[in-house]
């Protein structure tokens, strides 16, 4: 478990416009993919957890029970439209800072994601096809930043120095069938899962 309070912010508020249906509501393994990226927070001792959203999205019932939903009214402008609700949506907590997670990386783990947030001070993100990116945890000095994050790059600016755990397994994201297909044949999921 983190030692700090430290929470987490799942992104689930794309478009999913490759995949051609919304990716949080994807059956791998049993779960929808918004409820494994919950329980692995949940796993990690990450609290709270704030899932970002869009209105039109249908966020499974039972994963309300572990995280709280915030909605991004402004989804079309990109990513840090959603870091900015999540962020905003810890104001008035007490965390020492944020693990920033997608709910399209089906390989992340409770152990990684404890990893990122073992320096209070630093931010630390996932290092994967040559470059940092999320799962990334940011210290609450840095939330200012995260506030004034625009358009569809994310938080990819404050990454691309900092501190970063190895982690080549994430580069699988579900951005197309061709993607749901390996990450099913590597969680030995059901091939006719769906929505």
């Amino acid at each position: 478990m983190c030692t700090l309070i430290v929470a987490a912010i799942i992104l689930a508020a794309g478009s999913s416009k490759r995949l051609g249906r919304p990716k949080q509501n994807i059956v791998l393994a049993g779960q929808t993919l918004l409820q494994r990226a919950v329980r692995t927070a949940f796993q990690a001792g990450l609290s709270p957890r704030v899932v970002v959203t869009r209105e039109t999205s249908c966020p499974v019932v039972d994963t309300q029970t572990e995280a709280e939903f915030v909605m991004n009214p402004n989804p079309e402008e990109g990513i840090a439209s959603s870091i900015r609700c999540g962020i905003a949506a810890l104001s008035s907590t007490a965390v020492a800072g944020a693990v920033i997670m997608t709910c399209d990386q089906p390989a992340v783990t409770a152990t990684h994601l404890r990893g990122l947030c073992a320096d209070e001070a630093r931010i630390t993100g996932s290092r994967y096809a040559h470059t940092n990116g999320v799962p990334a945890y940011f210290p609450r000095e840095s939330f200012a930043e995260l506030l004034r994050l625009k358009g569809d790059s994310g938080a990819r600016i404050l990454l691309q120095s900092a501190h970063s755990i190895s982690a080549e397994e994430l580069e699988l994201d579900i951005d197309t069938e061709q993607d749901l297909d390996r990450a099913r044949a590597l969680f030995r999921s059901d091939p006719h899962e769906q929505s």
